[in-house]
């Protein structure tokens, strides 16, 4: 059974009123469950604050007026923090087109804040800020791939 016939699966028992659907053939089974209520997932890492090695973050650019950048801040970098990706999946700024965006280079976070979204398998996780600080510079593209442990952005502890 290839991906794609799991994936007809998966959407035939969404759509019905199947509650579970298991298919045994050969060596291989698969067992699909559909949920009583739909679940919206917010993950919030286990563990983002790692201390970054030393090193010297080139000096900021001037933006035009009005623009946020996302340039690194003029800090000194042996007590940057890291924000770093809890999971694999694709990273967002903002929760959607034309929505605002979560933090910019320089704006103030404290713990618990919302500071991106990450998607994966068609759920969108707010990630959550473990430290209060500044964030310094943001590390990853906006709608680019995430890796587990990617680091995020960098901020300065308050």
């Amino acid at each position: 059974m290839d991906i794609k016939q799991i994936q007809e699966l998966v959407k035939l028992v969404n759509k019905s009123n199947i509650g579970e659907l298991s298919i045994e053939k050969n060596d291989f089974k698969i067992t699909i469950k559909q949920k009583k209520q739909p679940v919206q997932q917010f993950v919030s890492p286990l563990q983002q604050q790692v201390h970054q090695p030393q090193q010297v973050l080139p000096p900021a650019t001037p933006t035009p007026s009005g623009v946020k950048s996302t340039e690194p801040l003029n800090v000194k970098a042996d007590n940057l923090l890291t924000i770093k990706s809890p999971m694999i999946g694709t990273f967002y700024r903002q929760a959607g087109p034309g929505k605002p965006i979560f933090v910019n280079v320089g704006d103030e976070v404290e713990e618990g804040q919302v500071v991106c979204i990450i998607e994966a398998m068609k759920l969108f996780n707010e990630i959550e800020s473990e430290v209060s600080g500044t964030i310094v510079k943001v590390l990853v593209e906006d709608a680019s791939p995430v890796e587990f442990d990617q680091p995020l952005f960098l901020v300065e502890p308050a």
